[in-house]
């Protein structure tokens, strides 16, 4: 005899329950298929073979919002409760969605559904962040009136900077400046930290710089959930905070852990000084920090809860600010502001390199750099004209892949490790031997 729809409901419920944390580490769809089965069969052991087909069915879906988190032109999703559902799109900001959930039974089994694939130990039972099997992550705060839910949605293709060129967030001669930040000649890629305010695109933009990255560099990556992609790195471990292990205690282990390369996702806290001695023992740092200009990054770290010592700021090379910018209906997101770090005097000396005037919603073109270009050329035996010959020429190659539709992280990175390889084989594949090589 088949369920009512309650008693279905009540399986559904204890069968999501009893499963809390115990699917994130699954595999394959075959192996939840048959957890799933046993644990339903274990509950109700007289259920129909379409009820416990209906049950996995379910294990694997959360509905309506199922388009929504899998959407790539969607950032964000946010449950109200029953009250209503927006979704962010970062070219429009949030709008209303025409579906909600309908009753607090469907939002409880909704909660459920994702709990399964909890690996959080929470200190707080009413507070959890889950990753969801798409590679989303969804933040959850139980309430009296029932559950709040924001999902972050994780791109099944992150941006690469030609994308990010492509949609005007930058040109390909500040991309390339990027490129020798981030690679430094093989000798001493830059200390970077990213500021922002909240969506701004910091995380998109530092994920989009891993194309850049040597192949035989080893790169520690921290954050409080996991959103960067590493693909590009093999040589690559990845640390995410908990109740058990915060991210000063993981910034510090990783020292331990023979990085060349360490990357906070996210610097706000007491880590800043653990992330500053790793750069006075030669180790590159690269973070995001909510800031909306160079000289808020430096104020931030000056203060509490940071608490840097002003003498050690000049361990950072560059600060990039990446900032929202409405235009019309649609928002566009732009790097505002370059700055390298000059030294100290009665302040931190900030040397820009490059603003966006929002009047007329145009940036300056990018001057050389100074302070960072000529530690290169004193570590490297380069002229700084080299340099910023090599600069240009970089800046050719992106623009030759892009044409060639080599866009994708991958891509890039692959070419790159040619070009680190033998830089005259690596542009004579793009038909850019005309451009010399650094010599």
């Amino acid at each position: 005899m088949a369920m009512k729809p309650d008693e279905f409901y009540d399986l559904e419920l204890s069968v999501f329950t009893a499963l809390e944390g115990k699917l994130a580490n699954i595999t394959t769809e075959r192996e939840l298929d048959s957890y799933v089965e046993r644990i339903t069969r274990s509950i109700h052991p007289t259920a129909a073979k379409e009820e416990v087909d209906a049950v996995i069915k379910d294990a694997k879906a959360f509905g309506d919002i199922d388009k929504y988190i899998n959407d790539d032109n969607i950032e964000d999703v946010m449950i109200n409760n029953t009250a209503n559902i927006f979704v962010y799109k970062g070219d429009v900001g949030e709008v209303k969605a025409p579906e909600k959930v309908a009753t607090k039974k469907d939002l409880a089994l909704m909660v459920a559904r994702m709990k399964m694939y909890n690996t959080h130990s929470a200190a707080n039972r009413n507070i959890f962040d889950v990753h969801l099997p798409n590679g989303s992550r969804a933040n959850i705060v139980e309430t009296p009136l029932g559950s709040d839910i924001t999902i972050r949605n994780f791109k099944n293709r992150a941006l690469s900077v030609l994308d990010l060129i492509n949609v005007e967030e930058f040109s390909y001669t500040m991309a390339a400046r990027l490129w020798l930040y981030s690679e430094g000649l093989s000798i001493r890629p830059a200390n970077i930290l990213l500021g922002g305010m909240p969506a701004a695109g910091k995380t998109t933009l530092l994920n989009s710089m891993f194309s850049f990255f040597r192949p035989e560099q080893r790169v520690a990556v921290i954050e409080d959930t996991y959103e960067l992609n590493t693909v590009t790195q093999e040589n690559c471990v990845r640390l995410e905070t908990n109740i058990d292990m915060s991210m000063e205690e993981l910034v510090k282990n990783t020292l331990r852990m023979r990085p060349d390369i360490i990357i906070i996702g996210e610097v706000r806290g007491a880590e800043a000084v653990d992330m500053m001695t790793a750069m006075n023992i030669g180790k590159v740092c690269l973070s995001t920090i909510h800031a909306s200009t160079s000289r808020e990054i430096v104020t931030r770290l000056e203060h509490d809860p940071m608490n840097v010592n002003r003498d050690i700021i000049p361990l950072i090379d560059v600060l990039v600010v990446i900032s929202r910018i409405r235009q019309g209906n649609f928002y566009k997101r732009k790097i505002t502001q370059v700055s390298e770090i000059a030294g100290i005097e009665t302040q931190v000396l900030l040397s820009d390199l490059y603003t966006y005037d929002y009047k007329t919603r145009k940036g300056s073109d990018i001057l050389p750099s100074i302070t960072y270009r000529d530690t290169l050329a004193k570590l490297t035996g380069y002229p700084p004209t080299e340099i910023i010959l090599e600069e240009q020429r970089r800046a050719k190659v992106l623009e030759k892949l892009n044409v060639i539709g080599v866009r994708d992280l991958a891509g890039i990175n692959e070419y790159c490790k040619e070009y680190y390889d033998n830089q005259g084989k690596a542009l004579a594949k793009l038909g850019l031997q005309g451009l010399g090589t650094l010599e």
